[in-house]
């Protein structure tokens, strides 16, 4: 048996901080879990040609936080990541408009922009109605039932799921509300109005891809690294991992579904993982220009005709690189009739947030507390959080796990 203070499972932005976060903190006695034989998980990078291809679709480090932007610096220096404004746009109707949608129907034809606003000056949140409890009703509530048709339900139908209303409400409470003024305002002035989405401002290495600092970061791991570690079997009455690893503390930077044989968990616990869902997705890269000009990094299609629900172009912020790369969700791969010259299905891709999802990871994760079992990041904690949310709450809970240490 192997024995540690901290067993970390799983070794992607979430894992990996947690682990260097022990080792600025002076603590050395942790091992970490990988089932790949590298790190990095979603943000894993493959090369095709030499032109970087990142496994999760793109990512990117967000500037919203400056001590995860400080952290990454420490094993990629800022002067080797190139700086970006978001750009992100949508294929309608046949040509390139801006994102979010409702504050760029100013650059559709007149008589869609007076449908538009009309149809949004009904929506309900605008009429102060209560917020309705199945996902499509809301949907139609927050942005009105022509945006809800035209753009918003195709598009999650085709990342998510066909049966929309499986989905809670919960998650969708950080979407602004579409003000009829201010769309109003961007049709009449031709400019942006409202709240950006994420990723305002962000980085992407300039020499490499996204996923070679996270390589970086399991280096500096030594051999607290366990690669091909394929974690299966769980006995929390000693917080043992495959009959080989134990140890006082367990981090779950892992899906909980990946335990095919756990001990020690009550019926309800577990019973209640076995319907946690997810949704799979699969990275296409064509090594040839897009049909189309842009500057946009990303661009959405929320068209049937299209089988992925995401383009990246990644000569827009991998610069110096050459083609780009589709997202397409694993139930509409059979759809893409093209072949691309290299792909990569990713079987957990987005937790999806279900109507029972937050009553199962609150039991979850309270009862793991209770046994020194912390469940982290995104498939630890069954969010979808971007990889500076997971690497900024890596940090905090190490800094809570070693403040407690010190007062015991």
């Amino acid at each position: 048996m192997i024995e540690s203070k901290y067993l970390i499972l799983g070794a992607g932005p979430s894992g990996l901080t947690a682990a260097n976060m022990l080792l600025d903190k002076g603590i050395d006695d942790f091992i970490v879990l990988e089932k790949e034989a590298e790190a990095g998980g979603l943000c894993r990078t493959a090369y095709v040609e030499g032109q970087p291809v990142d496994f999760g679709g793109g990512h990117i480090l967000d500037t919203r936080c400056q001590k995860v932007d400080d952290f990454m610096f420490r094993f990629l220096p800022q002067e080797e990541w190139n700086a970006f404004e978001r750009d992100s746009q949508i294929y309608f109707k046949g040509r390139l408009m801006g994102s979010p949608f409702e504050a760029h129907i100013w650059q559709l034809p007149l008589e869609e922009q007076v449908a538009y606003l009309q149809n949004i000056a009904v929506a309900g949140c605008n009429l102060k109605q209560p917020a309705p409890e199945k996902f499509i009703d809301w949907i139609e509530w927050k942005l009105g039932t022509k945006i809800a048709a035209d753009y918003m339900l195709p598009y999650n139908k085709k990342m998510f799921s066909d049966n929309l209303n499986l989905l809670g409400t919960y998650w969708l409470e950080k979407l602004p509300d579409v003000s009829f003024e201010e769309t109003l305002m961007s049709c009449l002035e031709h400019k942006f109005y409202g709240k950006q989405p994420c990723h305002t401002h962000f980085y992407y290495p300039k020499q490499e891809g996204f996923g070679d600092v996270f390589i970086r970061m399991a280096e500096r791991l030594g051999k607290r690294f366990y690669c091909k570690e394929d974690v299966k079997k769980i006995d929390f009455n000693t917080n043992t991992v495959n009959d080989k690893f134990q140890g006082e503390t367990v981090i779950v930077a892992m899906p909980w579904t990946e335990f095919q044989e756990i001990t020690g968990m009550p019926e309800r616990i577990r019973s209640g993982i076995e319907r946690l869902s997810y949704s799979s997705v699969q990275i296409d890269y064509y090594k040839k220009e897009l049909p189309y000009h842009t500057s946009a990094q990303w661009i959405y299609f929320p068209e049937e005709a299209y089988s992925y629900h995401r383009i990246m172009a990644m000569q827009n912020f991998a610069l110096g690189s050459y083609g780009y790369w589709t997202e397409t969700n694993s139930e509409r791969v059979s759809l893409n009739e093209e072949n691309s010259d290299f792909y990569y299905m990713n079987q957990y891709a987005y937790p999806l947030n279900t109507l029972d999802k937050p009553l199962i990871m609150d039991e979850l994760l309270q009862w793991g507390r209770n046994h020194k079992v912390y469940g982290l990041g995104r498939w630890g904690e069954w969010q979808h959080y971007n990889a500076d949310v997971c690497m900024e709450r890596a940090m905090n809970l190490i800094d809570e796990l070693t403040r407690q240490r010190r007062t015991v």
